[in-house]
């Protein structure tokens, strides 16, 4: 069902193959928006605009790189007519213990997590801002409030984007654009997946007592939703959060309350 809260609006959204960014593109599209699916893996950004229906389009993007973000959200724009809602989702993953983090897997980690969210909102609010409208909203983690042990590359990218999303939105207050995060916890995913079976190993556990770990963890007593954090991003581009701007949500079930 359709509704008007976004109705007129366009919306860019990274990651948006899975996980996350889909139920992000998917719930701004049951909101009214018309969406841009944007991802690297161009098949599965088609697979979400395809399940959006008619008023979406896919485009492939490699948030590491300004050229390609550049074309990605040009192309986006145009197609759409226009845009006034980014969703800077894209993100990796990967574990290891700190003394054994490689300069690979730190550099990979901040490439997408920080860098990724610098220029896509970079590009992103040139625009909104020479049109004087527009909102943002980056995924950081739970891992951005909690140092999380075998991911310290992995927090440290995303504390990055809880004091990127801060700045920003101090500087853009005056223009009107508004620029806020979510911090997800134990979401059920395709990376959350991934992360249990290395957690397993890395613990000598199994990944039954992984999961069970994080649910253990979670006051409200189960695995998060992709869903469960698409409505917390919907919200935040809506004019019911107005007056919020340079705030990192938790969407955690409990696990970190302040």
């Amino acid at each position: 069902m359709i509704t008007a809260d976004f109705v007129g609006k366009r919306a860019f959204v990274t990651g948006a193959a899975t996980g996350i960014g889909r139920a992000a593109a998917l719930a701004l599209a049951t909101r009214g928006a018309r969406v841009a699916v944007a991802d690297i893996d161009l098949d599965g950004a088609r697979r979400t605009a395809a399940a959006i229906g008619a008023e979406a389009v896919a485009v492939r993007v490699d948030v590491r790189e300004r050229a390609s973000v550049q074309q990605a959200f040009s192309e986006a724009a145009a197609a759409l007519g226009g845009c006034e809602i980014l969703i800077a989702n894209a993100g990796v993953s990967s574990m290891r213990p700190a003394l054994e983090i490689t300069d690979q897997e730190w550099d990979g980690n901040f490439a997408v997590n920080a860098r990724g969210i610098f220029l896509t909102n970079q590009i992103a609010a040139r625009h909104f801002v020479a049109q004087r409208s527009g909102v943002i909203v980056n995924t950081a983690s739970l891992a951005a409030k909690v140092g999380a042990p075998y991911l310290a590359h992995y927090s440290a990218s995303k504390f990055a984007v809880v004091g990127w999303t801060q700045a920003l939105a101090r500087e853009l207050a005056s223009t009107g654009i508004r620029v806020n995060a979510v911090c997800p916890g134990f979401v059920k995913t395709d990376m959350q997946a991934r992360e249990v079976v290395w957690e397993a190993q890395l613990r000598g556990i199994s990944t039954e007592q992984v999961l069970a770990g994080y649910i253990a963890q979670t006051p409200l007593g189960r695995l998060e939703l992709p869903e469960d954090v698409a409505d917390v991003i919907a919200f935040l581009c809506s004019d019911a959060a107005r007056f919020m701007t340079g705030q990192a949500i938790n969407v955690t079930g409990g696990v970190y309350m302040t």
